[in-house]
């Protein structure tokens, strides 16, 4: 789902109207010393849904990046939503990254499943399984890769805007997880992983592997 880039998601603008009406208010009232843990608050939660427009790495092979964050799993172990052995990347984000969460490839959304949940702190392993989360699975020229949302300690609302029979463009905002996650990428064995567990990462310009034969 494509959509302009405002620098600041769309997600955000209520909290932000609702905080800065609310902060003026205090200031107006009672002044400065009222009115700046307010607004503290505001360019906290102004920073948190910042949207930046992003340009993908050329190579028509490369799986990117589906969120800003930090890579806490680099492993071949099973994807349970598409019923496989599969690589597993995950990106861990906390509040301080941005969190509009983009496709990895090109491809058709085959399948979407949602899963409600625990709220465990998003950097455990267990938070893939634990959690509240949203799986979404691709066809990305007969290469399936699967990504997962995962809500964590603080998230509180997992946001997916697109549906099955989609298709979608690597790169292309999908969703969006308010206030600390993660996100699983499941790729096939095939795939080359190109990060380590502590490298920093961000969605599309960062390529996570390499995936003979996609589009």
């Amino acid at each position: 789902m494509m959509y302009p880039h405002p620098i600041i998601a769309k997600e955000g603008w209520p909290y932000l109207a609702l905080l800065g009406a609310v902060s003026l208010l205090a200031h107006y009232f009672g002044g400065i010393a009222w009115s700046w843990p307010l607004w503290l608050i505001f360019f906290f939660v102004l920073q948190f849904f910042r949207d930046p427009q992003r340009i993908a790495p050329l190579g028509r092979d490369l799986v990117l990046s589906p969120a800003d964050g930090r890579i806490v799993v680099v492993e071949k172990t099973n994807d349970p939503y598409a019923g496989r052995e599969a690589l597993k990347i995950s990106v861990f984000m906390n509040v301080f990254n941005v969190h509009s969460n983009r496709s990895s490839v090109n491809g058709l959304v085959k399948e979407i499943q949602y899963f409600p949940g625990k709220f465990v702190n998003a950097d455990l392993d267990k938070a893939s399984t634990e959690n509240e989360r949203n799986a979404v699975v691709i066809d990305a020229n007969g290469q399936i890769v699967t990504l997962v949302q995962v809500a964590g300690l603080i998230a509180r609302r997992i946001l997916c805007y697109i549906h099955v029979a989609d298709r979608l463009k690597a790169g292309e905002r999908y969703g969006f997880i308010r206030f600390g996650s993660r996100v699983d990428v499941y790729l096939p064995l095939t795939a080359e992983p190109l990060v380590s567990v502590g490298d920093k990462v961000f969605a599309t310009n960062t390529a996570l592997a390499r995936l003979p034969g996609l589009d």
